[in-house]
């Protein structure tokens, strides 16, 4: 049987997340759960380095939560940034700036980072996965195709590793692969064990 369903029987698990990719992952670790929506404010304080960002976003989403288990339950909450050298990339705002975003990345090593928040009435934990994605240089019509036929707007850093641009352009990854997809599933595993 799996692990989690003997740990978490019974238990309302809360997925508060917007993001088609981070639904799909959890849904693949085999638990049951409910997903809910809730827009927060994403800003944070100037001064944090890159992995204290993602982690406070994510904690900062799960408070929102915190009626919906005050009863039982748990929640859980992620939040992904992309970092070039100390840039923060966060989702573009139009086309214009996703394409800006990948002629930026081009040739160069970036960090995608994740933040994941669970919390339950008595407890909250969190932790972030990084991960080192290398692109090639990119041919001006490749980025050009890219933004013709997919929606960068959805994601930190324009692009998905699982999205053409992915397929084409990223010469290697140091790290977890599912982390860049948007929820480091491994790892949350693990934590849901010992949460």
């Amino acid at each position: 049987m799996n692990p989690l369903l003997n740990k978490f029987e019974g238990t309302r698990i809360i997925l508060g997340t917007n993001s088609p990719r981070r639904i799909e992952l959890f849904k693949q670790l085999g638990l049951p759960y409910e997903v809910i929506k809730k827009e927060i404010d994403e800003s944070y304080p100037e001064q944090f380095r890159r992995e204290d960002i993602a982690m406070f976003l994510a904690r900062k989403k799960s408070l929102a939560f915190k009626s919906d288990v005050a009863d039982g339950g748990i929640v859980i909450t992620a939040d992904t940034i992309v970092a070039l050298d100390e840039l923060i990339i966060g989702k573009p705002k139009d086309l214009a700036a996703a394409e800006h975003t990948l002629r930026l990345m081009s040739g160069r090593k970036h960090s995608v980072i994740t933040g994941v928040a669970i919390m339950s009435a008595k407890k909250s934990e969190s932790f972030f996965v990084k991960t080192e994605v290398s692109f090639k240089t990119l041919r001006d019509n490749e980025i050009e195709h890219y933004l013709a036929t997919e929606n960068p707007l959805d994601k930190a850093g324009a692009y998905g590793i699982q999205d053409w641009i992915g397929l084409i352009g990223i010469e290697y990854i140091l790290g977890s692969y599912y982390n860049v997809v948007g929820l480091p599933t491994k790892e949350l595993y693990e934590n849901l064990l010992r949460f």
